[in-house]
C-alpha cells in the first residue's frame, strides 16, 4: 500500500527542542522525522499552546510510561498533543474510544481485497510498526476489559497479531502511545460524563498522568485578537469572560450561580470561542434590523446544543455581560 511505503521511508533526525517548539536554541535534543506523511496533523498557526506542552515535550523526549492526558471537554487535549507531533512531523494514529470498540479494532483484522484474504493493519500496528504516535481519545469510554489488554503493549512488549500467522510487532523506538479523557480514569464525581467507566487501577497504573484545562483568559484573547480584529476590543475580552462563565457553569463551580441544583449540559470549547467571534462580524449586518448579533451568533456558535431552558439562561446572562455601548453592541 503507498501509505505503507510512506510509512517506511520516513527518516529520523535529531533536532533542537528550543528552536522547534520556542524558536530559540536550547541545546536540548529531541527526535522526529525528517519530513511530514500523510498521518502528520496539520500546523494550525494559531493555535494556543498550554503551559501543560512542557510536560508532553519532556514526555515526547524520551522513551518513557505511556501518557494519560485529562481534563474538562473542549480543554484542547487532543489538539495539544497533535499539534506538539506535527512540529515534529510525527505520525499520528488516532482512535476514538467507546464501549463496542475491542481489541481488533486497534490492532488489525483479516479482510478480502480483490478476492485474496489479507490482514489490515490497524492503527496500534502501524504506530507500533513505523514509529508512530498511537491516540486513544476519550479512553474512559472504553470497556475496562478491553482497556486492559493493552496492558502488556503499555508494558513495552511486543504485540502478537495472531490472525497474521503470529506475527509479533516490536515498538519501533519512536512508538509512543498517548490517551485523553475527562476523567482521571476513576469515577466521575462530578455527574458530567456521563458513559464514562473506572479503569482497572492496574491498568491506570501503568500511565504518566498529566492534567489539562482551559486556557488561561489572556492567550484565548490573543486569539480572538487575530481570527476577529473587527470585534471592539471590550467585546472581545467580554466574550472570553462570558466563556469562562459558562464555563464554570458546566463545571458546577459559578458563585453568581450558586442556586442551580444541576450542572448546564454544554460548554465552550475554544474552537467554539473562535465560531462564536466569527459568526458575530458575519451576523453584523442584522444588527440594521434590530437583532443583536452576538446573542445571534451564540445560538449559532453553542446554544442550539443546549435545552431550552439552558439557552434562556445563557441569553440572560449574555445580557446581562454584554449591555451597553462600550461593548460595541447596537
Amino acid at each position: 500500500m503507498n501509505e505503507h511505503n510512506e510509512l517506511k521511508q520516513l527518516k529520523v533526525i535529531e533536532m533542537d527542542a528550543g528552536n522547534v517548539f520556542s524558536g530559540q536554541t536550547s541545546k536540548r535534543m529531541i527526535n522526529g522525522y525528517s519530513a511530514a506523511s500523510i498521518y502528520t496533523p496539520k500546523s494550525d498557526p494559531d493555535y494556543i499552546y498550554h503551559d501543560t506542552m512542557r510536560e508532553i515535550i519532556v514526555w515526547l523526549m524520551n522513551p518513557s510510561d505511556p501518557l494519560y492526558i485529562f481534563g474538562p471537554t473542549g480543554s484542547g487535549k487532543t489538539s495539544l498533543i497533535k499539534q506538539l507531533a506535527s512540529k515534529l512531523n510525527y505520525p499520528v494514529f488516532e482512535v476514538t474510544g467507546h464501549s463496542r470498540v475491542e481489541f481488533a479494532d486497534l490492532a488489525g483484522h483479516l479482510s478480502i481485497e480483490k478476492g485474496n484474504m489479507i490482514f489490515q493493519y490497524g492503527p496500534l500496528s502501524l504506530a507500533m510498526k513505523y514509529g508512530g504516535l498511537f491516540l486513544l481519545n476519550e479512553l474512559d469510554l472504553l470497556d475496562p476489559a478491553t482497556a486492559s489488554g493493552l496492558n502488556s503493549i503499555l508494558d513495552g512488549s511486543p504485540l502478537c497479531i495472531s490472525e497474521n500467522g503470529s506475527e509479533l510487532i516490536y515498538p519501533h523506538p519512536m512508538f509512543r502511545f498517548a490517551a485523553t479523557a475527562n476523567t482521571n480514569g476513576g469515577i466521575d464525581e462530578s455527574g458530567l460524563y456521563q458513559g464514562t467507566l473506572k479503569q482497572n487501577i492496574a491498568f491506570m497504573d501503568r500511565f504518566w498522568l498529566c492534567e489539562v484545562n482551559y486556557p488561561e483568559p489572556q492567550a484565548e484573547v490573543q486569539l480572538l485578537n487575530k481570527v476577529a480584529p473587527n470585534l471592539p476590543e471590550k467585546l472581545r475580552t467580554g466574550m472570553v469572560d462570558y466563556a469562562n462563565e459558562v464555563r464554570k457553569l458546566f463545571m458546577g463551580e459559578s458563585a453568581n450561580h450558586a442556586e442551580l441544583e444541576n450542572s448546564i449540559e454544554v460548554t465552550f470549547s475554544t474552537r467554539t470561542l473562535m465560531r462564536w467571534a466569527d459568526l458575530t462580524v458575519r451576523f453584523q449586518p442584522l444588527s440594521q434590523q434590530g437583532v443583536q448579533p452576538i446573542t445571534y451568533a451564540l445560538n449559532r456558535a453553542l446554544g442550539f446544543r443546549a435545552t431550552r431552558e439552558t439557552r434562556a439562561m445563557l441569553h440572560e446572562l449574555a445580557q446581562r455581560m454584554f449591555s451597553g455601548s462600550e461593548h460595541g453592541i447596537n
